[in-house]
């Protein structure tokens, strides 16, 4: 169950809202200001915080922007009274997922929390992607980044394509850090993450009255993006009956709010994302052909791993670098024998898949070298040139997945056999000491616990 950080100066308010959400079956933790919230941060793991925009010591405002250089993963949901509506609209425009006001109804708040775990849940594959450049100088990333020099600072719309895990979130950033637009906000939307009647809402907001719980007006993502860029990722998740809709603001640079009756118009960039064939949806009535074409004014394709295995040593380079800073080891390199089994593995995950065993090899190398007889046996018995079938590999190697599974069944299951290597390692490191395999983990005990209740694991006598 989703991990809630509640942070509020307001003894009460921590408490009411802590009663509610324990209700609702989320794990909470409560802070009294920023900097509480922080060191929260720090030694917890959580996946949504919920702030007051108003604290001593620290405000609401500059606990975003911190949570926002150190968790970007972690969904932030301000609190705030009507009087200071507009820096909630500034925190928005920083970063912030959504924000609510005061008196606010409880449903409204637990509809906003659960949008904001789900968003975290399909994030957290992308843990600090905000943060991390392009790599890579293969020939088709060569020519990712000379279409991106060419339209960074038009006005053109872009869709991006690719599989998941190639970094398509990567480019879209490239492309407005590059563009006059870089100092006005990049707005991101997950449309997978927004229930179907929402959607509407979400885009273009909705005035006082619209609808039931909506006690005052509220501005869309469309709004928050004016002046610059609106990144819509999973675009072939937008309910049919709003592409219309979508292709209007798109064409027109207006929409009206929901519930409104006034015209807004706006200066927006947009850039569309998927790892979805649209051509196919369109094939099948699920996607409007004028919307495609109207989104794909600029197409940009980016290749699965396994067709730029070249870059493959610059990646490894670059995650060794990244995850020796951030998990306080000297890790400097990988030797021959992994680098040849790296460059042998179809990697179905793509560059997701090779940072999360960067991460896992680095946090238990003992040495600086990472050397190939650590890697996982399912990564090593790959040999070069065989094939990988997509529905049998996880993040491990090959997984064994049922005939006919969906992908969220096999990467639920390759997920799984993951945290199960993990977590038996760290165990069995730790003497099958619990409290300490959760701090190697770098997770609470409770979390731990939890985990190994899922995947039938057991600690040893040492639990204390």
């Amino acid at each position: 169950m989703p991990h809630v950080l509640i942070v509020d100066d307001e003894l009460n308010i921590r408490r009411v809202l802590a009663a509610m959400l324990k209700r609702e079956g989320y794990e909470v933790t409560t802070a009294a200001d920023g900097e509480q919230a922080l060191a929260v941060l720090q030694k917890t793991p959580v996946h949504v915080v919920v702030t007051d925009l108003v604290m001593p010591r620290m405000s609401g405002l500059v606990l975003l922007e911190r949570a926002q250089a150190e968790f970007p993963d972690v969904p932030v949901i301000m609190i705030t009274a009507h009087g200071t509506v507009d820096s909630a609209v500034q925190a928005l425009k920083a970063g912030a997922f959504d924000y609510i006001t005061k008196p606010f109804e409880q449903e409204e708040l637990k509809k906003v929390i659960a949008k904001a775990a789900r968003a975290h849940e399909l994030e957290r594959q992308n843990v600090h992607a905000a943060a991390a450049p392009l790599v890579g100088a293969s020939p088709s990333m060569r020519q990712v980044y000379e279409i991106v020099a060419k339209v960074a600072d038009s006005p053109s719309t872009v869709l991006i394509t690719g599989e998941s895990g190639t970094g398509k979130e990567l480019v879209a950033r490239e492309i407005h850090r590059r563009s006059s637009r870089r100092d006005k906000p990049l707005i991101k939307v997950n449309c997978a993450a927004i229930p179907k009647d929402l959607v509407e809402s979400e885009l273009f907001g909705y005035e006082k009255g619209a609808f039931t719980g909506a006690v005052g007006s509220k501005p869309g993502r469309f709004e928050l993006a004016d002046g610059g860029t609106l990144f819509l990722d999973e675009i072939g998740e937008i309910p049919v009956e709003m592409q219309v809709k979508l292709l209007r603001a798109l064409q027109e640079s207006e929409f009206e709010r929901v519930g409104g009756i006034r015209t807004l118009k706006v200066d927006v960039r947009l850039i569309a994302a998927t790892n979805r064939d649209l051509k196919a949806l369109i094939a099948d009535g699920r996607f409007r052909e004028d919307l495609y074409y109207r989104l794909a004014v600029v197409p940009v394709g980016l290749p699965p791993l396994r067709d730029r295995k070249d870059d493959i040593p610059l990646l490894v380079e670059h995650f060794i670098a990244k995850y020796d800073q951030r998990l306080g080891k000297k890790v400097e390199r990988v030797d021959d024998e992994a680098l040849q089994t790296l460059l042998a593995y179809g990697w179905p995950g793509n560059i997701r898949e090779l940072e999360n065993l960067m991460e896992r090899s680095v946090l238990f190398a003992d040495g600086p070298v990472i050397e190939g007889a650590s890697l996982p046996d399912a990564l090593r018995e790959r040999t070069p040139g065989a094939a990988t079938p997509i529905a049998a590999v996880g993040p491990l190697g090959a997984i064994a997945a049922p005939s006919g599974a969906s992908m969220k069944e096999i990467v639920r299951q390759a997920q799984a056999e993951l945290e199960k290597e993990l977590i038996g390692r760290a165990l069995e490191e730790t003497g099958g000491n619990v409290t300490r395999a959760a701090k190697r983990l770098q997770i609470s005990r409770k979390s731990l616990q939890v985990k190994m209740k899922e995947l039938g694991l057991r600690g040893g006598e040492g639990e204390e």
